[in-house]
């Protein structure tokens, strides 16, 4: 999708879906056989459930139409959440993802794995898991020596009230 049109989109559709409390994260389009695809993600603190992307859709469409923003040709429209691999990239990215696992990659001082404990405008505090019995450590991390970072999948992490217990 070329930048004008890129932009000409997000123009339109930030306030719509900034009036629903979401940040517009991603507009994608590309071809789907003889039609186009439509993709929006969107996101919030709270996350996005199935009926907020739905309800935003019908808007979306709705938007579209009226303004002939996508042209004639035929296109399919999707408003979805991020899916839980989707690089770090913002600022609000790493403060949605407090408490979670990440995978970063630090430039060339190589790849650390840790839990986000907490974020300010500089940079991280992690806490570093401890390998071979030992205890787990902390360390800060600014986001300048961050080069690319992506939320490791925990399906078996336990809740900190049933390791209290």
């Amino acid at each position: 999708m070329s930048t004008t049109q890129s932009d000409r989109l997000r123009g339109l559709l930030e306030p719509l879906v900034a009036a629903k409390g979401l940040d517009l994260e991603e507009i994608e389009l590309s071809k789907a056989g003889k039609r186009r695809m439509l993709r929006i993600i969107v996101d919030s603190d709270e996350g996005v459930d199935l009926d907020e992307c739905a309800e935003l859709s019908r808007e979306i469409s709705d938007k579209l139409d009226e303004t002939d923003a996508m042209g004639e040709d035929e296109y399919n429209l999707e408003v979805s959440s991020p899916g839980a691999d989707r690089p770090l990239s913002e600022h609000r990215h790493y403060v949605r993802a407090t408490g979670r696992l990440v995978k970063f990659q630090l430039g060339e001082s190589g790849e650390l794995i840790a839990r986000i404990l907490g974020v300010d405008d500089e940079g991280l505090d992690l806490e570093v898991p401890g390998v071979k019995g030992r205890k787990a450590t902390t360390r800060r991390i600014a986001f300048t020596d961050i080069a690319k970072a992506r939320v490791e999948i925990e399906f078996s992490r336990k809740d900190k009230k049933e390791e209290e217990a």
